[in-house]
């Protein structure tokens, strides 16, 4: 079982460097025949890099003349990396919202806090006082247990370019707020 069994598919009898043996042609592989990994015909020089001068941008049907693309169509945004905030989207130079794009340039961020911190005792504290209370005074120390919980949402509106969108991210905690402010103060830093 230690020696090697030649391959029966292979033309050449699995001969060592042979293309049946497993190892890889080389390149250019003979006309014809692509080799292991490697295209048919060797890349055109610079391949993969615009050569020349750039071609004209082929025609894009518009709607009424009114240099809005057609409904098949995605809109062309500017370059950059951008974030989103609920449904407000910050790509390039534009604001896309529901409603549609905004100017990024001279847009006023707002945030509102519409969410609310409530701290109450839980019932399985209530109820372990109760018990402990009758054994030893120090089941009063369960009343000591609080539990925090958060609802609402945070509002954030944009105005720019005569337009205004507004909307609701839901508080998950009490930092909610503070995560909103940090990313409502980067966007008036890219509105400026």
């Amino acid at each position: 079982m230690s020696e090697q069994q030649p391959n029966p598919y292979s033309g050449d009898n699995g001969a060592p460097g042979g293309p049946g043996y497993g190892y890889p042609q080389g390149y250019p592989a003979t006309p014809g025949t692509p080799g292991y990994g490697y295209p048919a015909t060797p890349p055109a020089p610079g391949y993969g890099y615009p050569q020349g001068t750039p071609a004209a941008p082929g025609y894009q049907p518009t709607m009424g003349g009114a240099g809005i693309p057609a409904p098949g169509q995605p809109p062309a945004y500017g370059g950059g990396s951008g974030f989103a905030l609920g449904d407000i989207t910050i790509a390039g130079d534009q604001i896309m919202t529901p409603s549609g794009p905004m100017p990024l340039r001279g847009a006023m961020w707002n945030a509102s806090d519409l969410s609310r911190t409530e701290t109450k005792i839980p019932a399985h504290a209530i109820v372990l006082a109760v018990i402990f209370f009758l054994f030893c005074l120090l089941g009063l120390l369960f009343l000591l247990m609080k539990e925090k919980t958060t609802t609402g949402y945070i509002q954030v509106t944009v105005t720019s370019g005569g337009r205004h969108h507004s909307t609701m991210i839901p508080a998950v905690d009490a930092s909610t707020y503070h995560w909103v402010m940090n990313q409502i103060n980067y966007a008036r830093s890219l509105s400026i």
